[in-house]
């Protein structure tokens, strides 16, 4: 059973009110972590626990078929009745596309059959997620804004009986849904929200405004968060669902962008909006927790379409590498254009591979805690899916840069590199960016460290209490840190492919040098830790690279029993670990060689306006 994060982890006594307020809201929204970590968490206290990736988890047969059946429905529907360029250039999803998606059941895959829904699994819903992302940023953005943190999620996940009746059967029949979060002035900082309801009797009156609610347009039901009233002193938020035709909801603008023009991206205004205590998701003042658990699942979807992106692109670049010829030979055999298709490949087989296994969670434990292997695989999936539409572009040259309109109109295939480009863009930004998640992961991976350290530093407790955790935590680390030394025996790798296991070996290893080297900046920084936002990202990066190495071999090694192309498989994974490798120590290397102190003064001085002088020369604005 999960229960309420311990309010003493973290001292706030030498915070501003602003800092209190936004860390207590956050903390109190957390769930404390489960006993089992997890894997993902496992990695950063050395605790490479192989057993919890191998074997690499596998589809049933009976759930693939459904998957497939869905999907070849969903693949014939794309590719006869969607124009995703045509999309692009009108910025609308015409109405019959939507009807249709709506008729197959694309709009409630999750949601159970008694409820009107498809009833598919996390996994099929990545692979719907995969095969749409590989085709249409808009359609993707539709279907997954509208599920994933849209209204069927947290109703899945928290609504009552009576309220997963009244809006399920609905949204899985094509009623499009919105979740309401940011604010003009609130990102990522909740406590600064300035949309509030208040208790009328039998109902909340609903004042505020959200931006950027994507699907908000089209949306005839949302969830939104509020502000309600505080109790014991903190600050409550509270989620609602709200029929959009209620009197004083209002959209008041629709927020076009870059890429995925047609997204139908809201600024919503509330004035006066009746909302009955009814529609209050789990219960008043748990809002903040119906979000964040909602986008722990909802942020899986997100690095499944990167996986379809992204083997588009490899799909793209491997076709022109082999036609286009300079210098007497194709560019796919100039070595500076083979590293990227290389690098491509063995990038698309790792994210496939951290996708599918934390989906695999997901189907085995609807309530898992899932938030570390979902924030990891967003996180590393979205800034890979970047790196392999860019490269995908500079192959193509000026046929990436090229619309795919003006491509046909001069006779060449239109291949719409220049749209992917402009679509995948908001991916490192998107339900929490890379600098958010980043800091979401080290939180979550510090953790276990709080809990044991954190009652002996925080001068609000009693010293009594302080001298005992003191005591608890010399204990704990007496046993735990000598084990960071010694790679642990045992693997269970008996059953790997040789050339699978050294890379499994190596990361085991590494997670034991990672747990060290963070408790010794621990030690050196103390609570100051948090301030050192940079350093910690390394830290955070190191870690998802080993649970990438670990997935893709793990899967990789499953794959040996069935797929044909054994050896092919064998080598793309070793030559991701090769890379994951390098990456690595060049992180481990930057922990302790690096500008970062250097870096900060300067971009404080920039703030300052001491270096107005390099905007000489320019037209300023």
């Amino acid at each position: 059973m999960k229960t309420e994060e311990p309010a003493s982890v973290i001292d706030t006594s030498k915070m501003s009110s602003d800092q209190r307020a936004a860390l207590e809201l956050t903390e109190s929204a957390r769930e404390a972590a489960q006993a089992e970590r997890g894997f993902a968490g496992g990695l950063f206290m050395g605790n490479f626990n192989t057993a919890q990736i191998h074997p690499f988890p596998q589809q049933s047969a009976e759930d693939r078929d459904q998957g497939d059946a869905f999907l070849q429905r969903l693949n014939a529907f794309l590719k006869t009745r969607v124009d995703p360029d045509e999309i692009d250039r009108t910025g609308e999803i015409p109405a019959e596309v939507i009807e249709g998606l709506a008729d197959m059941g694309a709009f409630g895959i999750k949601i159970s059959p008694e409820l009107g829904g498809l009833g598919l699994s996390q996994t099929n819903y990545c692979r719907a997620a995969m095969l749409l992302g590989s085709f249409c940023g808009n359609l993707t953005a539709l279907l997954s804004a509208h599920q994933s943190i849209g209204v069927p999620q947290p109703l899945i996940m928290f609504g009552t009986d009576e309220q997963q009746r009244r809006f399920l059967p609905r949204v899985a029949k094509g009623e499009i849904s919105a979740f309401a979060l940011t604010e003009p002035k609130v990102g990522s900082d909740p406590a600064k929200m300035e949309t509030h309801a208040e208790p009328n009797g039998d109902h909340f009156i609903l004042n505020g405004e959200k931006l950027w609610c994507t699907n908000g347009v089209k949306a005839g039901v949302i969830v939104v968060m509020a502000k309600t009233p505080p109790k014991n002193g903190r600050n409550q938020i509270t989620a609602f669902v709200l029929d959009m035709d209620t009197p004083g909801v209002e959209v008041t603008h629709r927020c076009r962008f870059m890429g995925l023009k047609a997204l139908y991206n809201a600024v919503v205004r509330f004035t006066n909006v009746r909302v009955p205590r009814e529609n209050i998701l789990l219960a008043e003042g748990k809002g903040l927790r119906v979000a964040l658990t909602t986008l722990n699942t909802g942020r899986l979807t997100l690095p499944a379409a990167c996986v379809g992106l992204s083997k588009r692109c490899l799909e793209i670049a491997r076709k022109w590498a082999g036609e286009r010829v300079q210098w007497g030979a194709p560019i796919g055999k100039h070595a500076a254009i083979a590293d990227k298709l290389a690098h491509m490949a063995a990038n698309v087989f790792a994210m496939e591979s951290m996708s599918l296994f934390a989906a695999s969670i997901v189907d085995r434990d609807k309530k898992a805690d899932v938030r570390l292997e979902a924030a990891l695989c967003k996180l590393w999936a979205t800034e890979r899916a970047w790196e392999i539409v860019n490269d995908t572009m500079q192959i193509r040259g000026g046929r990436g840069y090229e619309t795919a309109q003006s491509l046909a109109a001069r006779g060449e295939e239109p291949v719409p590199v220049e749209r992917l480009f402009r679509d995948s863009r908001i991916n490192t930004i998107f339900e929490g960016s890379s600098e958010i998640m980043r800091l979401f992961i080290a939180r979550e991976a510090l953790d276990p460290h709080l809990k044991i350290g954190g009652p002996m530093m925080n001068s609000q407790l009693a010293m009594a209490s302080r001298i005992k955790a003191a005591l608890g935590a010399a204990g704990f680390y007496a046993g735990w840190y000598p084990r960071q030394w010694v790679a642990k025996p045992g693997l269970e790798l008996a059953r790997f492919d040789p050339q699978l296991a050294r890379p499994m070996r190596y990361a085991a290893a590494t997670s034991h040098r990672l747990a060290r080297t963070l408790f010794h900046a621990m030690a050196k920084f103390g609570p100051k830790l948090e301030r050192q936002q940079v350093l910690l990202g390394r830290f955070v990066d190191i870690g998802t690279e080993l649970f990438a190495i670990a997935a893709t071999c793990a899967r990789a090694n499953a794959l040996l029993a069935t797929e044909p192309h054994r050896r092919e498989l064998v080598e793309l994974a070793d030559f991701f670990c090769r890379t994951a490798r390098l990456r690595i120590e060049r992180l481990f290397n930057d922990l302790s060689q690096n500008a970062d102190a250097r870096g900060y003064k300067i971009a404080q001085k920039i703030l300052a306006k001491d270096y107005d002088w390099l905007s000489s020369g320019i037209v300023s604005l």
